[in-house]
Order: C-alpha cells, then sequence, then structure tokens
C-alpha cells in the first residue's frame, strides 16, 4: 500500500462506525496490548471482550479490562472542565466552558513562556500507550514551544538502557514461541498479574513437561504454581547472574562456538563471574546454595530454555546492569540458537517506529530535561523554577516516589497546573484547571507492544461522554489558543504539524517502508485490526547467528562505551548497613495487586472490591519479633514518611522482604497516604530509573501509636 493509501484507511477507522462489534485495543501499561471487540447497541457499550482471531489474546481479557465499560461509564467521570476554587490538594472546583478553559490556561503559559519557556513542563506516562493520544500531538506542543523536557523514567528505564547497551535495542525472543521452551525461567516477573496471556503460553509449555523456575523476593501467584523458586534478597539479581555464569564455565557447560562468532567481551565477563563462586553468590543473594547449582546445571543442560525478565527487577541502584547480566545466560549457554530459547524483556525495539512526538520542532534550541522519578525535588527546586505543569496520562500525586515531597510540590501556589484526566484523581485535586479526556472506547488510535510483535487499531466506539475531548483534540485546542496569545512569538507553533489529524498523526508514528511493515501486514492491519510484523519472522530464532542490533552485530558482555565495561553488581541506595544498625531492618517491594494496574482501575468499584485494602505481607519471623497478628493494622516507616496497611502474616513474604501492594490512590489509603509515602527518588545506574525497591523500613502495630 502507498502513503496515500495508508492515510485513507487510517482516517477510515478514526470514524464511528455505529452498532454492532468494534475493533480496539488495550491502552494500558501491559506487555499484551490485548486485540479487543466493543459490542454496542443503541451507542452504548454491552461488552468489552478479546479478540478471538488475536493470537495472543485469544479472546479473552484479564479482570481489569473486561470491565473497562465500568470505568468508561463510572459515576465519578469528568465531563466537563473545572477550574480550582479552593487550597491546592482539597479537591474544590466548578465547571466552566471549553473556551474559558483554554482562554485561562494560555494566558498563564504566554506570560510564562515570554519570560522563560523552559518553565513549562509536561509530565506524562503511559496511561495510554497509543501514538496518537499518548504523545503523538502532546509532544508537538511542548517542543514547539521549547518547554522543559521530560525524562520518562518511572518504570522501565533501567531495563531498556541494559538491553540497548548489550543487545543494541530493546529487543529478545519471541515470546509467542516461549511454550516451545524445555525450561522456562520467570525472573522478577509475575505475568498472572502482568503478563496475563504470556502466562497462558507458559502454562501450555508446562503441560508440555517444561520446568518452570520462579526468581522473586517472594511468592507470588505465579510463584505458586512453577516447579522451582529462588527467593532472592532484592536487588541482587546480578549476582545470582554472575553465580550462575560461574556455574556454566566450570561444568563445561558454555556454547564455546556461539560466544566466539557471535559475541564480545566475554573473556572479561567470564573472568568476572570466576569470583562468584556459588557460595559468594548465595551469601550475596541471601539463598542456599543448592538451589542456585540446581538452576544453572538445569539451564545449561536444557534447550530449549527460555527466561522471561520483567521490570520488577530492575527497579534498585543496578538495575541496568542487573538486565545485562541476566542477558548474558543465553548468549553464554547457546540458547540463542533456538526458536524457543534466549530471553526477553520488551519486544518494543522490533516495533517500525518513528517519531509522532515530532523532536524535530525543537529546532536547535536544547531545553532541561528533568527527571520524572524525581519530580518531587524538581517542584520544590526554586533555582530555576518550574512553574506551570500540564498532566497527562499519569497520576504523579499517587505513583511517583517520596509523596511527602511530591504532594509538597503540588501544593505550591505558584506552580499553575493543568490535569488532562478522566476522574479527580489525587493528582487532579491539585490541579488549578481540569479537562476531562475520553477513554479508549471514545476515540482513536494505533499500538505497538513490549510484549508481543503485533501493531494494532483502536477505533472509537462510541460518542464521547459529556464534553470530554481526546488529548489530541485538546492539544489541537491549546496550540490554536496559544497561536492567539503569542501572535508571531513563537514561529514553531505555526508548524503544520501542529494541525495534523488524528490519521495523519497515526502514518507518522510508524516507518510504513520498514521490512516489518511489508507483505501482507498493513492490508492485515486494516482489515481485522491488527497484524504481527513480518520482521522478525515467526518461527525463525532471530539471533541464531548474532544479528544483535549492536554495531558489529554480536552480543556485547561488555560495552566499551562505559566507564566500568563489565555489568556490576551493586549495592542498593538505601545502605544495608542501617538494616545492620537496626535503624530499618526491612527492606519492602511494592509489587502491583493484581487486580491492579499502576493508578488507573483505582476507583473501579467491583475491582477494589476484589483486591480489598492496601496489605502487607511479612514473614511470620518478622511478625513475631513485633508482636504484629495476622490481619492487624499495621504502620511501614522510614525516614521519608509512613503509610498503613492490614499485616497478612504469611511465608509468602521471605525474612526481612514485606511486600506492600500498590497502587492505591492516596484518597482511598488509610490515613489517605499510599506506600509512595516510604519510596527514594533515588535514580539507578543506567536509564536515570525509579529505584522503588531499594527501601529500607520499619513496621509496627498501628494500635500502639494511636493510629
Amino acid at each position: 500500500m502507498n502513503t496515500a493509501q495508508i492515510l485513507a484507511e487510517l482516517e477510515r477507522w478514526t470514524q464511528l462506525k455505529g452498532d454492532g462489534d468494534i475493533q480496539a485495543a488495550c491502552p494500558h501499561d501491559c506487555p499484551d496490548t490485548c486485540a479487543m471487540r466493543i459490542t454496542v447497541s443503541d451507542g452504548k457499550v454491552l461488552a468489552v471482550k478479546g479478540d478471538p482471531t488475536h493470537s495472543l489474546t485469544a479472546g479473552t481479557l484479564c479482570t481489569k479490562v473486561s470491565r473497562y465499560a465500568e470505568r468508561s461509564y463510572h459515576p465519578g467521570r469528568l465531563t466537563t472542565p473545572l477550574k480550582r476554587i479552593g487550597k491546592k490538594g482539597s479537591g474544590q472546583f466548578v465547571p466552566i466552558s471549553w473556551d474559558e478553559a483554554y482562554t485561562t490556561i494560555t494566558q498563564r503559559l504566554a506570560e510564562i513562556w515570554r519570560r522563560n519557556p523552559e518553565g513549562i513542563l509536561p509530565y506524562s506516562y503511559a496511561g495510554t500507550m497509543g501514538q496518537v493520544q499518548g504523545e503523538g500531538m502532546a509532544g508537538r506542543f511542548f517542543h514547539a514551544l521549547g518547554a522543559s523536557l521530560l525524562e520518562r523514567t518511572i518504570c522501565a528505564s533501567a531495563g531498556s538502557a541494559g538491553l540497548e547497551l548489550c543487545m543494541g535495542k530493546g529487543i529478545g525472543m519471541d515470546t509467542e514461541a516461549i511454550r516451545g521452551a524445555k525450561l522456562i525461567v520467570i525472573w522478577g516477573s509475575n505475568p498472572i498479574t502482568s503478563h496475563v496471556h504470556l502466562w497462558a503460553q507458559i502454562q501450555q509449555a508446562k503441560r508440555e513437561d517444561a520446568i518452570l523456575w520462579a526468581i522473586d523476593p517472594y511468592v507470588s501467584d505465579s510463584v505458586e504454581k512453577c516447579h522451582h523458586h529462588i527467593a532472592l534478597r532484592p536487588g541482587t539479581d546480578a549476582a545470582l547472574a554472575y553465580g550462575i555464569a560461574h556455574i556454566l564455565q566450570r561444568d563445561g557447560l558454555l556454547d564455546n562456538d556461539y560466544i566466539e562468532r557471535y559475541t564480545s567481551g566475554a573473556d572479561e565477563f567470564l573472568r568476572e563471574a570466576e569470583g562468584w563462586h556459588p557460595a559468594r553468590a548465595a551469601a550475596w543473594c541471601d539463598v542456599p546454595v543448592e538451589q542456585i547449582e540446581a538452576l544453572a546445571h538445569a539451564y545449561g543442560t536444557t534447550k530449549p530454555a527460555a527466561i522471561r525478565l520483567n521490570y520488577g527487577m530492575q527497579r534498585h541502584a543496578g538495575g541496568g546492569d542487573a538486565v545485562r547480566a541476566v542477558m548474558a545466560l543465553p548468549a553464554l549457554a547457546g540458547q540463542w540458537r533456538h526458536v524457543s530459547g534466549g530471553a526477553v524483556l520488551s519486544t518494543s525495539g522490533w516495533a517500525p517506529k518513528a517519531d509522532p512526538a515530532r523532536a524535530d520542532l525543537l529546532g536547535d534550541r536544547r531545553p532541561r530535561s528533568i527527571n520524572m522519578s524525581a519530580i518531587g525535588d524538581a517542584l520544590l527546586d526554586q533555582t530555576n523554577p518550574v512553574e506551570a505543569l500540564i498532566v497527562y496520562n499519569s497520576n504523579p500525586v499517587a505513583v511517583a516516589p517520596d509523596s511527602t515531597k511530591v504532594r509538597a510540590g503540588f501544593a505550591r501556589e505558584d506552580l499553575f497546573t493543568v490535569v488532562l484526566e478522566h476522574f479527580q484523581t489525587d493528582t487532579a485535586d491539585y490541579a488549578d484547571i481540569i479537562l476531562p479526556a475520553t477513554t479508549q472506547l471514545e476515540h482513536f488510535d494505533i499500538h505497538r507492544a513490549y510484549g508481543h510483535l503485533h501493531i494494532l487499531l483502536n477505533r472509537p466506539a462510541i460518542a464521547p461522554i459529556g464534553e470530554a475531548r481526546s488529548n489530541s483534540r485538546i492539544f489541537r485546542g491549546l496550540t490554536k489558543s496559544m497561536r492567539a496569545a503569542l501572535g508571531g512569538e513563537c514561529a514553531p507553533l505555526n508548524d503544520a504539524a501542529l494541525d495534523a489529524c488524528d490519521a495523519q498523526i497515526a502514518l507518522e508514528a510508524f516507518d510504513w517502508d520498514s521490512k516489518a511493515l511489508q507483505g501482507t501486514v498493513t492490508e492485515d492491519l486494516f482489515r481485522q485490526g491488527h497484524a504481527r510484523y513480518a520482521a522478525p519472522a515467526a518461527g525463525v530464532a532471530p539471533f541464531a547467528q548474532g544479528n544483535f542490533k549492536t554495531p558489529d552485530h554480536k552480543f556485547w558482555f561488555t560495552n566499551p562505551t562505559l566507564a566500568e565495561p563489565l555489568p556490576h553488581v551493586r549495592r542498593n541506595h538505601d545502605d544495608w548497613q542501617s538494616s545492620q544498625a537496626g535503624k530499618f531492618p526491612l527492606q519492602v517491594i511494592s509489587p502491583p495487586a493484581r487486580h491492579l494496574l499502576n493508578s488507573s482501575f483505582g476507583n473501579v468499584k467491583s475491582l477494589r472490591a476484589l483486591v480489598g485494602s492496601p496489605a502487607l505481607l511479612i514473614h511470620p519471623q518478622d511478625a513475631v519479633a513485633r508482636a504484629i497478628a495476622n490481619g492487624q493494622s499495621v504502620r511501614v516507616f522510614n525516614d521519608r514518611g509512613s503509610h498503613l496497611a492490614v499485616a497478612e502474616v504469611t511465608e509468602r513474604a521471605r525474612p526481612g522482604v514485606v511486600v506492600a501492594f500498590s497502587v492505591y490512590w492516596h484518597k482511598d489509603s488509610p490515613g489517605g497516604i499510599n506506600c509512595n509515602a516510604v519510596t527514594s527518588q533515588q535514580l539507578t545506574d543506567h536509564g536515570a530509573g525509579a529505584t522503588f525497591y531499594d527501601c529500607l523500613v520499619e513496621v509496627e502495630v498501628a494500635d500502639r501509636i494511636g493510629v
């Protein structure tokens, strides 16, 4: 198909179809990126179901998204623009018109822009992962203004950087091929919660006698269904990987031919591994040495073997290097030779991406960058202050680390804050202006995934509810209003890219001439709403003969661009010595509750009923030492803050580690504070990512302290 034909097809998909089954795509921050079918009658959604024709979705959706209609029709939906009338954080607003909203916003932005464009900051993440409603038009608007740039690091940047340093891009094995593996290592992942359709593939492999190993600090729902479990101390993944590499080398289990032909830096890596004898790795990880020996031997002798990493294992000081160390294992053992062998953290690097956000609109300007994972400090820094904050596709007051500082920053009366939202979230409570946004059922988008190799379309199923508008429409409106406010002062605002329709943005989001979209891919996409990339080809091991995305197409055990070329084993930022001193002797991790997804479903009544109140898993040994009984209210605290939870005394937690499920809205948490009251703004080794799991706390019975 030529460009004109593709654009025409995209434009057709932007239009309401009417009653019947409407093809859609799940927009949420999940590797599955499911294909959906929305049943509509008389302009109302009757059902949201998985598409049976999509190979991974296979007709089923997770519990969360199957209730998407409940979310879209929620009685708390924002349906008109709102203006703050009370104190910031009080949640007091009155309705206003869209014209008044645009005028108010652009008057303030124009005033700030004339002083310093960098005083304006966008804050967004993966509330929708669509290329149009994500950064497609929003990015153009902020780039044209020359606003401060946002480093979007809160979830995956450490792991992504780690992949790029050793593989060249965020690439890995085909997740759909994992069902052919004979041994599967689930490392820092809980796919029952966060990758349910991959879990179906893993279960099929298990039925065909594959052996499942789980590496996780606690007994998650997925761990319970694996054959073996290594409950390592959080943040010690690189040491475990080196310990496995040591045994592979010691016992003659290396694929020396693969290493010689298709990798570089192996000698240095293996010399480092020599120092990580099993007893040392076991002591560092605080696990039995026999477990490391057993896993290494099984991994080195079973072909094909697959490793599924996920982002939980990179949320600590050494997260990027931990990913590098784990990704080295299939290169050492020659697992990349096999279609169902290798490892995968992300598949996003396979996508034929372009730049819908149009960074070229910056021209020669080089605005400062602000890391979203340290937004609390950024908002409180008055040396070059953030004067205006526009939040969309995110709820930073709830999800960003070190909530006390985040709330203090958002509470600044001199900070002008605009929030695009579906609901009055914790962040929206601090807004000066709230703009009602459409949900996925009400707008068009196009999606790529980071957990499979498909491109998907989302057609609007219903008209926008109330006065809600799509993100792309809102930013087109802001562009028009800013042009009027600034006249010709900001030339890039007059670029035609800021007038692009949704179909044009979707066109510019992908390289349609790439090998990945050749053959019948585009025709399949427009016929059925989803299509698998043509490259890498299904049923072919993409790295059997190297072909990594590094400059020499080899796997890089070491990266010569780094001061420390080898993956390095690092201690956590929250110093373990303080644990020995006894001040904060427990390490806390905060994985997602099974039926929540970040904060997106935090107010859906049926899902909240399933997850209940915020819980804290604590090992009996740690509970007895603190006279904590099952079901008691407990206070989790450190020098940064505290929050309340209900204790679940269980051996699902390992000694010395407590598990606080997340992310509940503050306003729906006991005492009005969620688990991010104790997390840190410290950043990872590579990718400057968030270190949510580098967190030491103490726990005590809340009743004893009068809470």
